[in-house]
């Protein structure tokens, strides 16, 4: 099967352009619409690290407040990340860093919204990413072992392709 027919055949992806070269999707008309995505994470180390960050015993001072900084700022920065992204006015921005005793970590969550012609989940994924990656940098010094996982989109709302929640697991 030559390449081009294989894009011929294969469901449209709209990254990719007739000869499956990636390409910036144009959305210049579509009409802006609200919308939200809300993404979540896992940061998983072990009990002795949790106590401390919970404490707020560690070197590099404030764990969980830079980190949920972090997150924000990088929503922020997504088109500049990833190279597809179209940069968006964000109207909101809102990370959440929650204790998780049981694991032990941290669940994050961020939750984005704007109004425009495409939708904020990769803003909403790449906060979540940024803000866990801040939290491993922040607490290193304490364990190298943090793991960083379960990344996801739990729903988005508005625009064409309509509404998504994800099921639980």
């Amino acid at each position: 099967m030559t390449q081009e027919n294989f894009f011929d055949n294969s469901p449209a992806l709209s990254h990719l352009d007739h000869l499956g070269q990636s390409q910036m999707v144009d959305v210049s008309s579509k009409i802006p619409t609200v919308r939200q995505a809300i993404a979540v994470g896992k940061v998983k180390m072990q009990m002795e690290t949790f106590g401390a960050i919970q404490a707020g015993d560690t070197a590099k001072g404030d764990v969980l407040g830079t980190a949920r900084l972090a997150g924000i700022m990088a929503a922020k920065q997504t088109a500049n990340l990833i190279p597809l992204c179209h940069p968006l006015p964000l109207q909101k921005v809102e990370v959440k860093i929650n204790p998780q005793p049981q694991l032990p970590g941290y669940e994050i969550q961020a939750t984005v919204k704007t109004k425009a012609e495409t939708g904020v989940e990769m803003e909403a994924l790449t906060a979540v990413s940024v803000a866990a990656l801040t939290l491993y940098d922040m607490a290193k010094a304490l364990e190298k072992s943090i793991q960083i996982g379960s990344i996801h989109l739990v729903s988005k709302t508005g625009g064409k392709s309509g509404d998504y929640w994800r099921e639980c697991d």
